[in-house]
């Protein structure tokens, strides 16, 4: 057992970490380390980091110096070893995929060391070939992102998704980057420029994140989620996708069964719409809706007009006459046999869309209709759907989140 407590290995761990950050270098700090605090859990290591934050360390802080932390802690980690997991378990699943990883990032460096004979013409469209398929990890990345962090937030630990999330990010960069600059390989001088300054980095980075992944992120997952959570991350895992690897017989069986058990129907409860994806309080329903940047109709199955959004600049309008209106009386005599024909062809199950786009005072407005059916492909009823997409039609170039920091 060993001899330091809990709280006070953390607390040490914490100090060891703000003096790297203060100006420590990594030889000391990690002399430090085996000598102060020895042997260590990834869960430890979460918790330290996730303190960290709670004190204020700023997460890009603390990603700036994310693979220092590793390599500090990797000869401790690397004695701690995971419990065997089944070949239907989510950890086993991104494991596998990382093995697979692992073996494009060597072919990729065998390549880029060019085989006797290898054209640079040749050599750079290999190179390009297997970066785009080296870019599939980012359905392990987006799995990761999107289903174990939020679980993870639920346990009161921010760091993955503060800390981690940003060096994917950067991982994507890097990647972005290795793609573009392959038609600046032309000549030997700068092939080896082009290996040493970005992809070597970019595959140096896509390995360390293997080793964060399965020292410190699995690990800490695996004692901190329970059965449950694991059960809808393999249900929610088909969403997204694997990468590289097939989905095992015995997981898609699962998943099958489990898709029978927990899909439920919607209800209200007390004032919330409970619904299978999630709940909308009464109060917040009407306020979601009309910011949509479409004006939207519904019409039961008998034809008749339920609903219709209130945003401030309806393209149509609407007044709340119209409810409990038969559709048909709606259109002028012009439109009734278009009207007759798309509801009837959704009806009978023969179409599920329409759309149409109009001038409109020199706005394009693009008009859609859906047939709305449940689960047995039942019909419902149909939603229109209105957008004027003029702005949209001018769009050029990108506009990424992050550009709004400047």
């Amino acid at each position: 057992m060993d001899t330091m407590s809990k709280e006070a290995k953390k607390s040490t761990l914490k100090d060891i970490i703000l003096k790297l950050h203060e100006g420590l270098s990594p030889q000391d700090a990690q002399q430090r380390f085996e000598k102060e605090v020895g042997k260590v859990s990834s869960s430890e290591i979460a918790e330290m980091e996730q303190s960290l934050i709670d004190d204020g360390l700023s997460p890009d802080e603390i990603k700036k110096f994310c693979n220092v932390h590793a390599l500090i802690f990797q000869a401790a980690l690397e004695k701690v070893t995971l419990e065997e997991t089944s070949p239907s378990h989510p950890v086993y699943l991104f494991k596998l995929e990382n093995r697979e990883i692992e073996k494009q990032v060597d072919a990729l460096k065998k390549m880029a060391e060019r085989p006797p004979g290898t054209s640079l013409p040749s050599l750079r469209d290999g190179l390009k070939e297997s970066l785009l398929k080296l870019r599939g990890i980012e359905t392990h990345y987006q799995r990761k992102e999107q289903l174990l962090f939020p679980f993870l937030e639920k346990q009161g630990f921010m760091g993955p998704s503060k800390v981690m999330w940003g060096k994917d990010n950067e991982i994507r960069g890097m990647m972005k980057t290795a793609i573009s600059r392959l038609d600046e390989i032309d000549s030997t001088g700068k092939l080896e420029q082009y290996k040493k300054e970005t992809l070597s980095p970019l595959l140096e980075e896509i390995n360390g994140m293997i080793f964060k992944e399965e020292n410190i992120l699995f690990p800490t997952s695996l004692e901190k989620l329970a059965p449950a959570d694991w059960v809808e991350i393999l249900r929610e895992s088909v969403d997204i996708g694997y990468v590289y690897i097939e989905q095992p017989a015995e997981t898609e069986e699962l998943v099958k069964h489990l898709e029978v058990s927990l899909v439920g129907d919607a209800c209200v409860r007390d004032d919330t719409i409970e619904l299978t994806s999630g709940s909308i309080r009464l109060g917040e329903l009407m306020p979601l809706l009309d910011p949509l940047p479409v004006d939207i109709t519904f019409v039961d199955k008998d034809d008749t007009v339920r609903y219709f959004s209130q945003g401030k600049d309806r393209i149509f309008s609407r007044t709340k006459s119209v409810i409990g209106r038969r559709v048909q009386n709606c259109h002028p005599p012009q439109s009734l046999e278009v009207v007759e024909k798309i509801l009837t062809s959704f009806k009978e199950g023969t179409e599920d869309s329409y759309d149409f786009w109009i001038n409109l005072q020199g706005r394009m407005i693009y008009i859609r209709y859906f047939a709305v059916r449940d689960s047995q492909r039942r019909y419902l009823g149909t939603l229109e759907v209105t957008q004027d997409i003029t702005g949209i039609q001018k769009l050029t170039g990108e506009k990424r989140l992050l550009d709004e920091r400047s």
